[in-house]
């Protein structure tokens, strides 16, 4: 996870370098900076009226061009950029239209009446009526207004008739949503338009007039001084200082964006005389966009990429005053960009680096969710309040730097050129699987094919769904896979409650024949002098037997096991003479006369079963103990799966019952 995150942040780093080198291009190129002022004599009456539109500054009625220059330059200073992104955000939007087609109350409702901090436009369609807007006329509207997050939709009556008697809709008309007070997630209200001219000039003033009443308008310095130090309960505050008859409808917009957040005020100074008020609260020039916060006030447009367009300031306030959603998904974009670098960091087939991502997306989108519920929860305490205004006000401290206004900056330019982010963020992922494989060339994985790994990976599910255990014992398996196998174990609706445990190893255990000797008068184990055999627990025929050595592999690691062994001195018998010879017997087995599972004593030439743990019984009784199940010794109850660490002392003594 660190070295993803070392990765994403040298990615990063490898953005703001590049976007220094393309400025550099531009400047070599052209001369110019893209905060470089422009002077608007210099622009055409179209570009002029583009960035008028951009700005949401009405000019209907201004036929000169002097008189839309000094609206332009009433409403603020303009850069290169933001000439550059007008004229860009102008060829984008033709042809697109976003509007959206209710079908009825409750969805009029969900999205208009429900939504608290947006606007809405909306054109009504009266049952058996024409609308108020031709087709034409009504794209033009939704491109006009949807650049300052103004959203559009169309109610026909004839889909809810009711509706439309209800709400007195008898004619086509136009229907404004805009929310009521100042209060976050407030009520709404409904305008509707009664001008009688339907160009889309003055529909849109009529909009941009009753947008711009929500927001506090000072026209005299006294008031200005009065609110300009008065203690309020909002201590973010954004001043629009111009001579305009209303403030543009990106202000506005924004105004609605962040209630509850900032309170946007517009100051009308067309008819002060005397502006010592202005200068005494730092005001030099006009017009001028001021931040004031407890810290001080900030002049917005002085740094770079700080433009006087909506996404420009949106942008900048977001970062002054972020709301949770916005810190949840930025980080949200983090993680996902993290994740996203196991593509390249993983080695191995195509399909392998897939699977690892889908993982990984899943992981980190699970914790980030997981982890976010408690802070939303510690947010809502009363005693985190002075955390966090002390938060805001370091996020502040550090958004109003030269670094920041960089990096939003950078961020307006890339989310704007999506297709250069993608082609960048590859190629750095390039980069980090090329040096991966010279990192990681002596790794005979990487070459793997697809269906290898397909393959190797549906064996070892395969292998963890049904030997959930045995995986995990170093007995050798000669289980043959069944594809029905897997069915049968399916089938069994407790598949999931207890560990599905297979019984081959069983075949695996080691079984010998039991054979006893008279001498003087007491029976004397010998299990042949030379020799013992190895039968499997079916009783195979001869030709199945392998010969067994003590000196050959043992069940336990100690190699000193078959000569401790032939020292014990004691039985589960005790009744047994000590002489008894127990040279011969397996390496680690217990010595033993009796099957505690039928607590009968072994006969001669009887088949008898060894344990990893050591006990021996007789080999049906112990497989039958097996196969139902019971896969522990019926003694010391040891995993009969599972190897035992090597003890201390090779043989372990027992007293008898």
């Amino acid at each position: 996870m660190w070295w993803k995150l070392f990765f994403l942040l040298l990615y990063f780093f490898m953005l703001f370098i590049l976007a220094r080198f393309f400025e550099a291009i531009v400047w070599y190129e052209t001369g110019i900076f893209a905060t470089q002022l422009v002077d608007p004599v210099t622009l055409s009456f179209k570009k002029l009226k583009t960035i008028l539109e951009c700005r949401g500054l009405g000019y209907s009625g201004l036929a000169e061009k002097r008189d839309v220059r000094e609206l332009v330059e009433n409403s603020g200073e303009l850069m290169q950029g933001e000439l550059y992104s007008a004229l860009k955000n102008e060829k984008e939007q033709v042809g697109s239209d976003s509007s959206t087609t209710f079908n009825g109350e409750m969805h009029f409702y969900e999205l208009v009446e429900d939504t608290k901090d947006g606007i809405w436009l909306v054109q009504v369609i009266a049952q058996d009526r024409n609308p108020l807007l031709s087709t034409a006329n009504w794209g033009k509207m939704v491109q006009k207004v949807s650049q300052f997050g103004i959203r559009t939709g169309t109610f026909n009556c004839s889909s809810d008739s009711r509706y439309c008697h209800k709400r007195g809709w008898m004619k086509s008309t136009l229907i404004m949503s805009v929310p009521q007070t100042n209060a976050s997630k407030g009520k709404v209200m409904l305008k509707e338009y009664n001008g009688r001219r339907i160009e889309t000039e003055h529909i849109f003033k009529w909009m941009t007039a009753h947008v711009a009443s929500r927001i506090k308008t000072i026209r005299f310095s006294e008031q200005l001084m009065d609110d300009w130090y008065q203690m309020e309960k909002q201590p973010v505050k954004m001043f629009l200082f111009a001579r305009l008859l209303q403030p543009p409808a990106f202000f506005s917009a924004l105004s609605i964006k962040f209630t509850g957040r900032i309170e946007f005020i517009f100051v009308d100074v067309r008819n002060w005389d005397n502006t010592t008020c202005l200068d005494e609260i730092g005001v030099q020039q006009m017009p001028s966009y001021i931040l004031k916060t407890p810290e001080g006030i900030y002049r917005y447009g002085n740094s770079t990429g700080e433009f006087i367009s909506l996404h420009a300031m949106d942008a900048f306030l977001r970062s002054v005053q972020p709301e949770v959603n916005d810190l949840f998904i930025l980080s949200l974009v983090m993680v996902n960009l993290m994740a996203w670098m196991d593509l390249f960091i993983t080695q191995g087939a195509t399909i392998k680096r897939f699977v690892v991502l889908i993982s990984t997306l899943g992981t980190y989108n699970s914790l980030l969710i997981i982890s976010w519920l408690p802070i939303l929860g510690f947010l809502q305490l009363p005693y985190l309040d002075n955390f966090y205004e002390y938060s805001l006000k370091l996020l502040r401290y550090a958004d109003t730097t030269t670094i920041a206004s960089w990096v939003r900056a950078d961020w307006t330019f890339y989310s704007s050129h999506p297709a250069l982010f993608l082609s960048t963020y590859l190629a750095h992922g390039l980069l980090i699987d090329y040096f991966e494989k010279k990192r990681r060339c002596s790794n005979e994985d990487q070459n793997a094919n697809n269906l290898e790994w397909l393959s190797s990976l549906w064996d070892w599910y395969t292998s963890y769904l049904v030997h959930p255990i045995a995986s995990f014992q170093n007995f050798e398996s000669d289980w043959d896979d069944d594809p029905n196998f897997l069915l049968e174990r399916l089938a069994f609706p407790d598949l999931w409650l207890r560990p599905l445990v297979p019984i081959d190893y069983i075949k695996n255990l080691p079984t010998w024949k039991f054979r006893v000797v008279q001498s003087e008068g007491h029976n004397r184990v010998d299990h042949d002098n030379q020799q013992k055999t190895m039968t499997n627990p079916n009783g195979g025929s001869s030709g199945d037997q392998e010969v067994y050595h003590c000196s050959s592999e043992v069940l336990h690691d100690n190699n000193d096991g078959c000569s401790a062994a032939s020292k014990a001195e004691e039985s589960w018998s005790g009744g047994e003479e000590q002489d008894t010879d127990w040279s011969h017997w397996p390496c680690g087995m217990l010595h033993c006369t009796e099957c505690v599972v039928c607590l009968e004593n072994f006969e001669t030439d009887c088949l008898v079963m060894g344990l990893p743990c050591g006990h021996v019984f007789h080999q049906q009784c112990i497989v039958v103990w097996l196969a139902g199940g019971r896969h522990c010794c019926p003694v010391c109850r040891w995993p009969s799966y599972k190897k035992r660490p090597t003890r201390q002392h090779a043989t372990e003594q027992l007293e008898p019952e």
